[in-house]
């Protein structure tokens, strides 16, 4: 994994430094018209609201605000900072947070057993 040098706040990083950044770190994001994205899948509209909550959670926690595109089976999510007016260290940083809350699942033999593996219990696409 590459080392970033960590921005000033409020740096904005130029559109080539963010998909080398993406590329190394947050892989199934991707940068789109000046925001990074990411597209959660999920088995329905139960879980899209999971994945919402989430995401608001973390995101006002870090005083950070999100455009999330909502729809039964998906979520997108979609960051920018709109004070910097460009994708910064805070947008990665949340993106981090989102994407390990979100695909968090509990360690093989462990107390917490997880989701059985079938299809009727998975609520996140994994994938």
């Amino acid at each position: 994994m590459a080392k970033w040098r960590k921005n000033s706040p409020g740096e904005v990083y130029s559109p080539d430094e963010i998909k080398e950044r993406l590329v190394s770190e947050l892989p199934a994001w991707y940068y789109e018209d000046g925001w990074i994205r990411r597209k959660y899948k999920t088995s329905g509209w139960k879980a899209t609201l999971m994945v919402v909550n989430t995401v608001g959670h973390l995101a006002e926690a870090a005083w950070h605000h999100p455009d999330l595109n909502v729809s039964y089976a998906f979520v997108i999510v979609k960051l920018v900072n709109h004070a910097a007016k460009g994708v910064t260290d805070k947008d990665f940083e949340l993106a981090r947070k989102i994407e390990d809350v979100v695909l968090w699942r509990p360690e093989p033999g462990g107390a917490l057993e997880g989701t059985p593996d079938d299809p009727r219990f998975t609520y996140v696409k994994y994938g």
